[in-house]
């Protein structure tokens, strides 16, 4: 099974569904999502959506209704295509450490949601996401998804790396290889048992090579989609890996084994 690690909901959802289906992906994680870069037609309209994005990474919550949104939309494709989506849901981070026990409980295992992600604390602030990790060692262990990418710091993936180890029975995942500072997300994903590496939007093909090479059993195929295409991102990971086990292993068989599949 060919799964892609991370992907945000289309709109509209077919769409996405053809990419998969041109890719050979059998499966995607799916997350909520505030912006739509897939609906800008122009670059004013792309400017705003990339707004969205800003303030999102940025770790600007957006208030709940925005998220409520966001919500609505990931259940609709989620029961759309049950056989092709795999739910992941968003917490809140702004909150207290109870209220946000209590939205894992009602919006991600009260939904049937498999992990949750794709969070984005602001930057240097990578410390607020242990509520969560504390919320889902509480229902077994539930893979969280972390954003990787730009705002995020050095800083805030060694912390990442620390608050994984506090937690060992909670698999941590750095989306986006950890962006600019890929070196350091494999350095630290080498040294931390329960800390995967998510492989999209890499910059350049060597860090891909490398990240699997340093933790074989760690590294999952993503596309990051609709920002990446699940396609390249797969050409990407079978360019540097040969026919066999471990390609299996980063193109789906490391994600299906934490989620039980």
């Amino acid at each position: 099974m060919i799964i892609d690690a991370h992907s945000h909901v289309h709109d509209p959802v077919h769409r996405h569904i053809a990419l998969l289906d041109e890719a050979g992906v059998d499966r995607a994680v799916l997350f909520g999502t505030r912006p739509h870069p897939e609906r800008a037609t122009d670059p004013a309209s792309f400017r705003q959506e990339m707004s969205v994005l800003h303030e999102t990474v940025s770790g600007q919550s957006g208030g709940p209704n925005a998220h409520q949104a966001a919500r609505q939309e990931l259940a609709a494709a989620c029961a759309a295509y049950p056989d092709r989506f795999i739910g992941f849901g968003k917490v809140r981070l702004d909150q207290s450490a109870e209220q946000i026990a209590a939205e894992v409980e009602r919006e991600v295992v009260g939904r049937g949601f498999r992990g949750i992600g794709e969070l984005t604390p602001p930057p240097d602030g990578a410390g607020r996401i242990e509520p969560v990790l504390r919320a889902a060692a509480d229902h077994g262990g539930l893979p969280v998804v972390v954003h990787g990418f730009a705002p995020t710091t050095a800083g805030d993936l060694a912390t990442l790396a620390g608050l994984a180890r506090r937690h060992p029975t909670v698999p941590v995942v750095i989306s986006q290889l950890g962006g600019l500072n890929w070196l350091t997300a494999i350095e630290l994903a080498r040294e931390t048992p329960n800390l995967f590496l998510e492989l999209s939007t890499a910059g350049v093909i060597f860090a891909v090579r490398l990240a699997i090479n340093e933790v074989p059993d760690r590294t999952m195929f993503g596309s990051d989609a609709p920002y990446g295409d699940p396609f390249l991102s797969r050409a990407t990971v079978e360019r540097v890996t040969r026919p066999g086990a471990l390609r299996d292993r980063v193109l789906g068989g490391t994600l299906a084994e934490l989620l039980d599949l």
